[in-house]
């Protein structure tokens, strides 16, 4: 059966996407060079990089050539996946995107912005989301469910698809690394239930990644027509690919856990400066704001 995912579809998707990525990038450097300027609400150059980074990873995963491999190898297919889910975000969430895109954002923008976001059910509705529960479940459901044979044959076989199943990807990681990097506008307050979190969010990826490995047969079908590039059988490749997900799944999950242990035993946090400069610029913030509410 042909790869239906290929083709023009899949080029105004590569197009789109890198499209996006070139004005969230533009976005954020307009946001951070204008805080440049303001003390409190500065932005270290470190965090703008970690951004930079993880757009680049976005790209390798969504809109690279290496990315049309996919149809050809399940290791590549299983490494953008890690790339949407593992890499790029907890890179955004570090370079507090909120803050410099907010700035960023033309003046009427910012304060529509704010204005809907004082909303009740925006707030709410907010909040709900990115309890720890809910983002533990989401990329739970989201690894699990695109790993279902039938479900992944059907979005290698269509380009709408197959665009649907990485943005969930990348929603997913971006909802999963929330509680875990905590970036602005929330506080960073490190504790030992996020250790667990990433305990726990390593049971599905060790038992989908222990079958592909130990299964004696090649559970995607699909590729069982491709053709092979490096001399991969289609069921080395699949071992390769469940391999590749175990191990780097494991050591970003434990490096994570280990910074996250380091910021409890130490008395002081390190960010407690940061923390002083954010809550002088979301003062500010709302101090714009209060204007606009005044009309309403």
């Amino acid at each position: 059966m042909p790869h239906l995912h290929h083709g023009a579809a899949g080029s105004f998707g590569s197009v789109f996407t890198t499209v996006m990525l070139v004005f969230a990038a533009l976005l954020y450097l307009r946001g951070w060079v204008s805080l440049r300027s303001n003390c409190p609400g500065r932005i270290p150059a470190w965090r703008a990089c970690s951004f930079l980074l993880g757009l680049f990873f976005i790209w390798v995963a969504a809109a690279s050539p290496i990315a049309a491999l996919d149809h050809e190898l399940l290791t590549v297919h299983m490494l953008k996946h890690l790339l949407l889910m593992t890499v790029a975000p907890p890179l955004i969430w570090l370079a507090e995107p909120v803050r410099a895109w907010s700035q960023g954002l033309p003046q009427f923008v910012r304060r529509a912005r704010g204005i809907a976001f004082c909303w009740p059910l925006i707030m709410r509705t907010g909040r709900a989301l990115v309890r720890p529960e809910v983002c533990w479940l989401a990329a739970a459901a989201a690894l699990v469910g695109w790993h279902v044979p039938a479900v992944f044959t059907f979005a290698m076989h269509s380009a709408t698809w197959h665009f649907v199943e990485q943005s969930s990807f990348l929603a997913s990681g971006l909802l999963f690394w929330w509680p875990v990097v905590q970036p602005w506008p929330s506080v960073l307050r490190p504790d030992l239930s996020m250790i667990l979190y990433l305990f726990f969010a390593t049971l599905p990826c060790d038992i989908l990644s222990g079958f592909l490995v130990f299964c004696d047969r090649v559970v995607y079908p699909v590729y069982l027509s491709s053709s092979h590039l490096f001399g991969f059988s289609a069921l080395a490749d699949q071992q390769c690919a469940a391999a590749l997900m175990w191990t780097c799944v494991t050591l970003v999950y434990l490096v994570a856990g280990a910074v996250l242990a380091t910021r409890l035993l130490s008395r002081q946090n390190p960010r407690d400066d940061e923390f002083a400069q954010q809550d002088l610029y979301l003062k500010s913030v709302r101090r714009s704001v209060q204007p606009s509410l005044g009309a309403f």
